[in-house]
């Protein structure tokens, strides 16, 4: 079982300043390297990759290859579970302090309320960070899931690893069904609707 992980949206707090209201972080889960390969083929194949040559990252597309993109994906043999959290509900001191704490609770949280449907698997993560801090999420991750969830953890650079990409266009497309303020909020959570297995919004 293969696990690609990335989030949409930051740790910060000062919304007024910049700072997302909502930080969503997402799992695409594959039950195999086989599904895995499948869908790097579908996106490798998609009017997507034809239109859009670079890293595919939910807020530096155009509309028309989000459209594109998920529309190639939503038949892919994977899941998608994600963790939402609207930063106006959260009270927490330490949590609103510390950024790489932030990220880090949020990250287990939704690997931790798996639904059963983790086994054995090989986590993948976007390779941001320094290197202390990869090495204490990673140490975090095999310690403190559930046992038998996690076989182990690397990082991966998001500009080279497409299933990186996919995990980055679903959070991206959950995070903009939050946004009362578009029109368009939920134009490509609906498209991504065949896959979402779980969205739990923290609370």
């Amino acid at each position: 079982m293969l696990v690609f992980i990335d989030e949409s949206g930051d740790a910060g707090f000062k919304v007024d300043q910049g700072s997302s209201p909502v930080f969503v972080a997402a799992m695409v889960i594959f039950a195999s390297a086989g599904d895995a390969a499948a869908t790097r083929a579908l996106i490798a194949a998609s009017a997507a990759r034809k239109a859009h040559k670079g890293e595919f990252k939910f807020q530096k597309t155009r509309d028309s290859v989000r459209d594109q993109f998920f529309d190639a994906v939503r038949t892919g043999p994977f899941m998608v579970r994600c963790i939402v959290v609207e930063k106006a509900r959260l009270h927490s001191a330490s949590l609103r302090s510390d950024k790489e704490n932030f990220y880090e609770f949020f990250v287990k949280q939704m690997l931790r309320h798996d639904n059963g449907r983790l086994d054995n698997a090989r986590v993948i993560i976007d390779g941001s960070g320094d290197r202390a801090f990869r090495k204490k999420l990673s140490v975090a991750i095999r310690k403190r899931v559930r046992e038998g969830a996690v076989r182990d953890c690397r990082f991966s650079d998001s500009k080279t690893d497409t299933l990186i990409q996919l995990a980055d266009m679903c959070a991206g497309a959950i995070a903009r069904s939050y946004r009362a303020d578009r029109k368009d909020r939920r134009r490509w959570r609906d498209k991504l609707r065949p896959r979402l297995d779980d969205v739990w919004q923290f609370k």
